[in-house]
């Protein structure tokens, strides 16, 4: 593992120009729903499908319509083996919540690993704190509509984690007093130059790994890592399935860090910092994932870590048309604003939630 503290310019790459939009809040529909808050322990995952269990099930049609039932079924089947052969600790969770849902893909896309994102971790403009921002891109139509924040009692503090209902990862989560994190996809490895090719390598590769995957590891540095030193230690050290970036802010202006992860090293990028989906570490390789990912970590340089729940920065190329969620929260404050997007348009209405 090796440290630096540098401020990356996106790669070199020039800015795609793009047709100006007007801002996001500007495209706000009037029947737009509040992000439900649901308080919850640490099985939240259970607590979020019983509680809002129409939900998960519309995002179970619309995630796996295009996948016939047999394959759904297969890619359950083998993601269970997967689980079972390297003892998941939460295989048994995973379990209930296919039990409770009796239809195929709880346990696929639990394990499932294919979103782009786009993030920053900076002071806050007033200097006293450190920020958060965060943006989560992902195929499936309905996971910005149907985005909850489950404020979760944790063993060493609580923690809200935007998610859905009966997801078992936490992908981008605030912990009052402690920190902030996200995970982004990182590059895929180009084992032998062609997309679908590459694609497959890298998911048999998955199978002989007996280490958790990127959001599991993330969930469990929220349940139990301390503060910013505590979670930053776990992020750059614990093994894990899958390459992955991790960004990371403290509560102090000077406690922000990117964590780019292969399955057991880590290239640490200490103060104000993009991540997107490709990798910033000299010498390192790799197929970007998503679209326009350098212009989308140029972009994300520009954007001021300010807690207004407009959103009126949100623009393209890091608003494109598989934005699902957009976020920025200070762990210092307490302090979160969010909201869920589909189709470039605001899906519910913006959530400002102090703990």
């Amino acid at each position: 593992m090796t440290e630096a503290v540098d401020h990356p310019e996106g790669q070199g790459h020039a800015v795609t120009p793009q047709r100006p939009l007007p801002p996001a809040t500007a495209l706000v529909p009037e029947h737009l729903e509040p992000i439900p808050v649901i308080d919850t322990g640490p099985s939240f995952a259970m607590d979020t499908l019983l509680a809002e269990e129409r939900r998960a099930h519309e995002l179970l049609e619309l995630a796996t319509t295009p996948v016939p039932s047999a394959a759904l079924r297969q890619l359950d089947k083998v993601s269970r083996r997967w689980l079972a052969k390297w003892e998941n600790e939460h295989l048994a969770e995973i379990d209930a919540i296919a039990e409770r849902l009796e239809r195929p893909g709880a346990y696929f896309l639990s394990v499932n690993y294919e979103w782009a994102c786009t993030c920053r971790v900076a002071a806050a403009p007033d200097g006293r704190s450190a920020r958060l921002v965060r943006v989560l891109d992902w195929r499936p139509a309905g996971l910005g509509r149907h985005l909850l924040a489950a404020r979760v009692a944790g063993r060493h503090g609580r923690f809200v984690t935007l998610t859905w209902p009966g997801y078992t990862g936490v992908l981008t989560a605030m912990a009052p007093g402690r920190f902030s994190a996200a995970l982004n996809q990182a590059p895929m490895r180009k084992a032998l130059g062609f997309y679908a090719l590459d694609w497959a390598v890298s998911r048999r590769r998955v199978w002989t790994m007996p280490h958790p995957t990127p959001a599991h590891l993330l969930r469990s540095v929220f349940e139990n890592a301390t503060d910013f030193a505590d979670a930053k230690e776990r992020l750059t050290k614990s093994p894990i399935s899958t390459p992955a970036i991790f960004s990371l802010a403290g509560t102090k202006a000077g406690q922000t860090a990117v964590i780019e992860r292969t399955e057991t090293d880590a290239r640490v990028h200490v103060g104000a910092h993009v991540a997107a989906n490709h990798w910033e570490a000299p010498g390192w390789r790799g197929r970007a994932r998503g679209q326009q990912s350098a212009e989308r970590a140029a972009k994300m340089h520009g954007i001021l870590p300010n807690l207004a729940p407009d959103f009126s920065w949100l623009a393209p190329p890091i608003l494109n048309a598989r934005t699902r969620v957009a976020m920025v929260a200070d762990a210092a404050l307490g302090r979160l604003v969010a909201q869920g997007f589909e189709a470039m348009q605001p899906a519910t209405l913006p959530l400002d939630l102090a703990d």
